[in-house]
């Protein structure tokens, strides 16, 4: 391991300069391991970013196919790796062999779908809006398109080494676009970043990518990222992670002089409404499944289940019973970090001493990284007196909110933004259900029906985004194929001569573009 990280250059990894030095920290095993890491210094990072403002100029003009090739070059890389990365993962973060070899399956499967996207060239919106007689002052046909932004800047997610990491989602998308990235290693895997950092040089390097098309600097200290976002050259960023760290990156970059997009994913409780019916048809099998989400990686997923909702009966009270026998025998999980066993204790402790919340699992919360899932329950005037209840505690605990379903309405107005929302209903439930996914999709990035929210497909139609604050773009999504677009602009070309558009705007190459021609909307091969 630690042959791989020296031959790290400067501008790819590890620090020549700093002095601040941390280690990985295995949580199982409550050590650090490991040789020592530095933070970055600002100069490091400032000419990473130099680095890949000069990629930009080449890379931006690669073709589609040679970006594809080289985004399954780096899958190739990492599958080569594979056994070693997992192993490295398992002791930074203790999600276990069988998640992570799905994980980096994940990974590579990403990387590989885009390449397919990029191979495929719709992602690149070509419209051509064809001149006429009709159009009063026409200047000529304009053609318009997607082009890379710049320079992205990367942060990867502590509870995904993998797939939301330095290869991952954002990585991706990012490179698929045309943009050259600078990745922040998570301090809580840095190990593991190495390893997939030098698998996407291996790639670079062998299809002959420019310098500083990836790049990667480490930090434990916030002022690492802070130096990132700020740089000039830096022309977006992708987050994952806290509403804390992705709001004060957001603000950041807001106070740039020229201010620039951050696409964080910020988290959400995800509301689940489990309808009369649902819980009348099939409530042990429900409560089962229930705890297997809330409880899902020790509940560190981003769409974890953090509240549901049922209307007050007999059976309600039957379905949370069972729900409690199968949490209390749930064992204990290893959290990610000491810092993450720590907030999520604090955020239960909280909820704890809230007046009017109820613990339906008897669980002493200590500050031990080793935890066990917990169950609160409040009604609506309790939760319109408090609504910071409503605040997401990263971990295996859910809220139950006790309504009469005249409240619901009431209960919508108190929900922000969700990356998911989800509704459990059968046969006689259709009327209410109706009604409340017109609600939900004003609330939420993805709804879903009968089926639980943990576990995001890569295709070309998921969003995994919403309203703020589960985003600071609610138009955007940072998983499937759309994701690309985060980090692209639309350009219109007008009256330009043949040879000066881009191929995919040019005549020869009109199948497979929108065409407005007499009022009229045509494509091809779209």
């Amino acid at each position: 391991m630690s042959n791989i990280i020296d031959q790290q250059r400067i501008g790819y990894g590890v620090s020549k300069e700093g002095d601040q030095l941390f280690q990985s920290y295995d949580p199982a095993k409550s050590s650090k391991i490991g040789p020592d890491f530095a933070d970055a210094t600002p100069s490091e990072v400032n000419r990473a970013c130099a680095l890949a403002s000069q990629a930009f100029e080449t890379y931006r003009k690669t073709s589609g196919k040679d970006k594809a090739a080289f985004l399954d070059a780096i899958a190739d890389e990492i599958e080569n790796v594979k056994e070693t990365l997992v192993e490295v993962a398992n002791a930074e973060s203790a999600l276990g062999l069988p998640r992570l070899n799905g994980e980096c399956g994940r990974t590579t499967g990403q990387l590989r779908f885009f390449a397919k996207i990029l191979r495929e060239g719709s992602w690149r919106r070509p419209i051509i809006d064809c001149a006429t007689a009709e159009q009063s002052g026409s200047q000529g046909d304009i053609r318009q398109i997607q082009i890379p932004l710049g320079p992205v800047a990367v942060f990867g997610a502590s509870n995904f080494p993998l797939a939301f990491s330095t290869a991952g989602g954002d990585t991706a998308s990012a490179l698929a676009a045309g943009c050259p990235v600078v990745f922040k290693a998570h301090p809580a895997h840095p190990q593991t970043s190495a390893l997939v950092a030098e698998a996407i040089l291996k790639a670079a390097q062998k299809l002959n990518m420019p310098e500083g098309v990836f790049s990667m600097v480490y930090g434990n200290a916030h002022q690492v990222g802070g130096t990132l976002v700020e740089n000039p050259h830096i022309t977006a960023v992708g987050f994952t992670g806290s509403y804390r760290g992705g709001k004060a990156l957001f603000e950041l970059a807001n106070r740039r002089e020229v201010p620039i997009p951050v696409y964080a994913e910020m988290g959400s409780v995800n509301p689940i409404f489990f309808l009369p019916n649902a819980i009348a048809k099939n409530s042990a099998e429900m409560a089962k499944n229930f705890a297997g989400s809330i409880n899902l990686g020790v509940g560190q997923f981003c769409t974890n289940p953090g509240v549901f909702v049922t209307f007050k009966s007999a059976e309600s009270t039957e379905f949370v019973n069972q729900l409690v026998e199968v949490l209390e025998a749930q064992p204990e999980g290893v959290m990610l970090t000491e810092g993450i066993a720590k907030a999520y204790c604090s955020g239960v402790k909280s909820l704890e001493n809230v007046a009017g919340v109820e613990k339906l699992l008897s669980v002493d919360y200590s500050e031990s990284i080793r935890v066990k899932p917990g169950l609160f329950q409040v009604d609506l005037a309790t939760l319109k007196a408090n609504p910071s209840v409503l605040t997401e505690v990263f971990g295996p605990t859910t809220l139950h909110i006790s309504i009469e379903e005249s409240e619901l309405p009431e209960l919508l107005s108190l929900l922000e933004g969700q990356i998911t929302a989800t509704i459990f209903a059968e046969e006689g439930d259709e009327a209410t259900a109706a009604s409340l996914a017109e609600k939900l999709e004003q609330l939420a990035g993805r709804t879903i029906f009968n089926g639980f929210p943990t576990g995001v497909a890569v295709n070309y139609s998921m969003v995994h985004g919403g309203p703020y604050p589960a985003t600071t773009q609610p138009g955007t999504t940072s998983v499937g194929g759309t994701a690309i677009l985060r980090f692209t602009r639309p350009v219109a070309y007008q009256a330009y001569p043949e040879a000066l558009l881009p191929d995919e705007l040019k005549n020869e190459n009109v199948l497979g573009v929108w065409r407005l021609l007499n009022g009229e909307w045509s494509k091809n091969n779209l």
